[in-house]
């Protein structure tokens, strides 16, 4: 995840770059979890991008709603021909500000859900909580505020004790802390400061 580029066709470079990567060990480890979803299984993606974690979903038999806010995502992600494709209702939208679906089993949301302010994220995360059944998984990352981000406007980043105060009632199943120099995909030096997140509403 990186600065957001400036128009469709750095969009679609962008996207370019991460399309052939493999789904993030967060999802994986929720669909583990989950074994052999029931019928009609309902995944949502909040910032789907152009597929790297429906593939995977798609391949494991869910429904997937795919939401990203730019265009050029859904269109690459339509464009990629998909096994299962019809299985994927794609949502153009603030991945903040879309109503969660009736029945949903697992909310992913791979380094996409920070990227809003600290108000929208909290009241986000209430309503991803609430929407969860008993069994349900969220799965995703959230920034802490050592990250070189830290200080952006409309960025979130949580102190350690926060984010696990946040995930109180939840089975955790994952809580790994990652900081680290690196590089965003669009080679931009960075430190980053995560938690890569899977957590449980108990039955």
């Amino acid at each position: 995840m990186s600065q957001a580029p400036d128009s469709a066709r750095d969009w679609g470079a962008y996207y370019e770059k991460l399309k052939d990567r493999p789904p993030r060990r967060t999802l994986v480890t929720a669909l583990d979890r989950f074994g052999p979803p029931p019928a009609g299984a309902i995944a949502v993606d909040l910032g789907c991008g152009n597929g790297r974690d429906v593939i995977e979903m798609l391949r494991r038999g869910w429904n997937v709603v795919a939401v990203d806010a730019e265009p050029e995502a859904l269109r690459q992600l339509a464009e990629r021909g998909l096994p299962g494709a019809e299985r994927i209702t794609p949502v153009l939208a603030r991945f903040e500000d879309v109503p969660l679906p009736l029945g949903v089993l697992l909310v992913n949301s791979s380094f996409a859900m920070p990227l809003c302010e600290p108000a929208k994220f909290h009241t986000l995360w209430q309503r991803i909580r609430d929407a969860l059944p008993p069994g349900g998984r969220f799965s995703g990352q959230w920034y802490g505020v050592r990250d070189s981000w830290n200080g952006r406007p409309g960025i979130t980043f949580l102190e350690r004790a926060a984010a696990q105060a946040l995930l109180d009632g939840l089975d955790v199943e994952m809580f790994d802390e990652e900081e680290a120099d690196g590089v965003t995909p669009r080679g931009n030096a960075k430190h980053w400061h995560i938690f890569h997140i899977v957590a449980r509403k108990p039955r």
